[in-house]
């Protein structure tokens, strides 16, 4: 359907519709109200995130494919997103986690991008015709999207998608099925953490260290976070614009030199400028993470963030279309393949490991769905580990981009 026949052309509009979505969600999912606490018990708010926008598509309200509302969000609040979290890392704290909670993260990376080509390869012993091409419509391509997603979250996402040119067509499909298939799994993880005890129990996990972990926790929240005034919010603003600029900036000299002098590394995405926008945004953040920089985090740059990613959220959830189950049900059977090889190697260490149910659901989480929801499974065991879910996927923003890129180099060599 052409851009003519949409219903709502005008792209601020559009951006003004996502934001009173986004708004309206938010202020339900903090009601009081008996209906909205029962209903968001069982549908959690980023799969809301993504659905309300991808109705608006479906039914021909607005066009996300030719919508310039992806396009800002993935070229500037995207970068400053990237930006805002990873300057916040503190590895310090990630490593006082304790060895298995970081050997549980790391292994659900691992599934991850590993679980990609295994299923591109199980799949082509059945639909051999589905998997190859070079084209913007390769599977392989739109699966990057996926891998970006489910190691980091929506900016991770993004960056893949351009990163690896994907095509509209696939792009779509590939939302949906991670949405779909990452709310599947981050359902069961809520199963599980209402287990948690009994689960634990049975596999003689040592929770004491848990204990230990909230109350670190809490602390950490009680000594540094402060009421933030417009001082700080023009810092947080100046960090993350200002840093983006830089990056477009260094992006537009860094790429046309590789493409002069070094043509044969156009296949690692070296020819691209939101590559080299993301890599150098996301090293940047991670520098000042070592800085006094980092500070401002306690007057809430992760917030902005969150702000700036739930836009971005809602605008991938515009390339959505919920009818692509029905239409094209193998690569949901290729997600949910993916999906298993990651939660069984996610089950097998943390049975042979002995780690805390805790470090397992987190860690998948943590990757799976990132930022916006890995607080969300860490809250379900307790109110106050939410903080050490958005700390594993902060952690898992700064990795994600490295490691989704090398998952896409991988299903390009099994594709070929």
């Amino acid at each position: 359907m052409s851009a003519s026949e949409v219903l709502i052309q005008n792209d601020v509009t559009v951006l003004g519709i996502l934001a009173v979505l986004l708004g309206l969600i938010f202020k339900t999912s903090h009601s009081s109200n008996p209906f909205w606490q029962k209903f968001y018990k069982y549908v959690p708010v980023i799969l809301l995130c993504y659905f309300l926008p991808s109705l608006l598509n479906t039914f021909n309200i607005i066009d996300g494919e030719h919508s310039k509302v992806y396009w800002v969000a993935s070229r500037v609040l995207l970068p400053a997103c990237l930006v805002l979290l990873t300057l916040s890392v503190d590895l310090k704290a990630i490593l006082s986690l304790g060895p298995k909670a970081l050997i549980m993260f790391l292994v659900g990376t691992v599934g991850i991008v590993i679980g990609g080509p295994i299923s591109i390869l199980i799949i082509s012993a059945f639909q051999p015709e589905l998997v190859g091409g070079a084209g913007p419509e390769a599977l392989w391509r739109g699966m990057t999207t996926v891998a970006g997603s489910w190691i980091g979250g929506g900016a991770n996402q993004a960056s893949m998608k351009e990163i690896y040119e994907v095509g509209g067509n696939i792009f779509s499909i590939m939302v949906t099925v991670d949405v779909i298939v990452a709310n599947i799994w981050m359902a069961v993880l809520l199963f599980m953490a209402a287990n948690a005890k009994s689960i634990d129990a049975k596999t003689g996990a040592d929770t004491t260290a848990i204990t230990r972990l909230r109350k670190k926790a809490e602390a950490y929240h009680a000594e540094h976070s402060r009421m933030p005034n417009a001082n700080d919010y023009m810092t947080i603003v100046a960090i993350g614009f200002g840093i983006t600029g830089l990056a477009h900036f260094m992006a537009d000299f860094i790429t046309p030199f590789f493409i002069e002098h070094y043509p044969e590394t156009k296949k690692l995405s070296f020819h691209s400028k939101f590559f080299w926008m993301i890599i150098i945004t996301t090293t940047i953040g991670i520098a000042l993470s070592f800085t006094r920089v980092r500070k401002i985090e306690a007057a809430g740059a992760s917030k902005v963030a969150t702000v700036y990613l739930y836009i971005l959220i809602a605008s991938i959830g515009m390339h959505m279309d919920i009818m692509a189950i029905f239409e094209t049900p193998i690569y949901f059977v290729i997600g949910i393949i993916w999906m298993l090889v990651h939660a069984s190697i996610m089950l097998i260490v943390a049975k042979l490991i002995k780690a805390p149910l805790f470090y397992m659901a987190v860690g998948s989480q943590a990757n799976v769905g990132g930022a916006a929801s890995a607080p969300v499974v860490a809250s379900a065991f307790h109110p106050s580990l939410a903080p050490v879910g958005v700390l594993l996927a902060v952690f898992g923003y700064a990795v994600g981009t490295y490691m989704a890129w090398f998952c896409g180099q991988l299903m390009q060599l099994v594709s070929s």
